[in-house]
């Protein structure tokens, strides 16, 4: 599982102006991500805008990313929904050579009880040939992953651990203090890493990193003093970044880097002027040249 420990980057999907994939930018972004320290890579995630590109578009991102990765990181790939059946079905399409695990998020919608949850995450695992990582991100799907329900999932053989987007420290803390040693508690959220650390999280799973792979480093890896440094120095960008949907504050300030256009696929909208000048402002404000690197102890 020390695979999966320190930062994983949930990586944007580039588009070009007619919408199609854009691949050498897809490229800048994984090589800055790779150079910047993060320890693995996350694939089609909603970073990554899964749910508007087509099975075949994801499975030529997924064959392109193996390509130019090179194995040098492990692989996530994010494959979740709220149909049971048709995630499996879907898992026998995929090609699991080089994906190290899969990132599974929590049903949408149709809100099932957390017997549901439970009994959902068992058939995948049950299923899944890699292991899986929980993910729970209420904010998004509308149903929370409750903590007795994360800790009796934590018994499965196959399920590694959770990515926790909820926002609630006591029931993370309530994770932290009664899963198993080898359950993997990562920060969902950028910003509540240094928090969710200080309890025991051993990773986070990050949009920022993006465009900062050395910062969120420097939290989830640095000292006391690092990892205050590095997440003071997001505040005020960070609220931006969701502001009109992720991830459009995060290629809007990609765009500013020299990584990727800010094209987003309907129905969502590139960063409105407003918002641009303000992620302008504050990137900046952001300086990432001076930040520990996990790699130079």
């Amino acid at each position: 599982m020390k695979k999966f420990k320190g930062t994983g980057v949930a990586l944007v999907t580039p588009f070009t102006e007619d919408g199609s994939i854009d691949y050498p930018a897809l490229e800048r972004v994984i090589e800055h991500v790779i150079h910047g320290n993060v320890e693995y890579l996350v694939v089609q995630g909603t970073t990554g805008e899964s749910a508007t590109l087509s099975e075949t578009e994801k499975s030529e991102v997924l064959r392109f990313i193996k390509k130019i990765n090179r194995q040098r990181l492990p692989i996530v790939y994010g494959l979740g929904g709220n149909n049971t059946q048709a995630i499996l079905d879907t898992m026998n399409a995929i090609d699991f050579s080089e994906i190290d695990a899969i990132l599974s998020v929590s049903p949408y919608y149709n809100k099932p009880s957390q017997e549901g949850i439970a009994a959902h995450y068992e058939a995948i695992a049950d299923h899944c040939p890699v292991p899986v990582i929980l993910y729970n991100v209420p904010g998004r799907t509308m149903s929370n992953i409750n903590y007795k329900t994360t800790l009796r999932l934590a018994k499965h053989p196959n399920i590694i651990g959770i990515k926790e987007a909820s926002g609630n420290l006591d029931q993370c803390m309530r994770i932290a203090k009664n899963k198993p040693e080898d359950f993997l508690l990562l920060s969902g959220d950028d910003m509540t890493t240094i928090f969710m650390r200080s309890i025991g999280a051993e990773g986070v799973i990050s949009v920022l990193a993006n465009a900062y792979p050395e910062i969120i480093g420097s939290i989830i890896h640095g000292n006391a003093s690092y990892s205050k440094k590095g997440t003071f120095s997001l505040l005020e960008i960070n609220p931006l970044m969701y502001e009109e949907s992720n991830p459009v504050g995060v290629k809007c300030l990609m765009e500013k880097l020299g990584l990727c256009s800010d094209y987003v696929r309907l129905p969502l909208l590139r960063a409105s002027e407003d918002l641009k000048s303000r992620i302008d402002l504050a990137a900046n404000n952001v300086n990432s040249r001076h930040f520990y690197s996990p790699h130079l102890d």
